[in-house]
């Protein structure tokens, strides 16, 4: 099973969106094995985003993503980050699909809702810069024989 990092932006938690966006990965499928709401520390949101330090977007990132407090969820599932980045839909929430987070609930990309690890290599990268092993927890759900095969 994969596990991958799902960030509820400072936009989504504002404008009341945490239910909804984390309730259309659990209706997916996807278990929740770790949630945190926490404010991202310049030095985290710097580490986080570093693959993009350089470019002219990186300081405005670093200042939005330390702006208000964030929700930070571990999902777990078959498949769990493809599954998890079609369930968020493009970057861009113009060119996102409707059913989509971004596509239903956004606007902008810079105020797109969520940040969703791109690849599983990265989902472990990213959970474990988030996580403490101890704080993710393993735990047998009855309707995943209905999930997944």
């Amino acid at each position: 099973m994969e596990r991958t990092l799902v960030i509820v932006k400072p936009d989504g938690v504002q404008r009341g969106l945490i239910g909804d966006v984390l309730q259309r990965f659990e209706t997916r499928g996807l278990k929740l094995v770790g949630l945190k709401l926490m404010s991202v520390s310049e030095e985290l949101a710097r580490r986080h985003y570093g693959i993009h330090k350089g470019k002219p977007f990186f300081e405005g990132l670093i200042r939005y993503i330390t702006s208000a407090p964030v929700v930070v969820v571990v999902f777990e599932g078959k498949d769990a980050v493809a599954a998890v980045r079609s369930t968020v839909g493009a970057t861009n929430p113009v060119q996102a699909a409707p059913g989509t987070i971004r596509g239903d609930l956004a606007m902008e990309i810079g105020r797109n809702l969520v940040h969703a690890s791109d690849s599983v290599e990265t989902a472990r990268s990213e959970v474990a810069l988030f996580f403490r092993e101890e704080e993710l927890v393993s735990w047998s759900r009855d309707t995943d024989r209905w999930i997944s095969e």
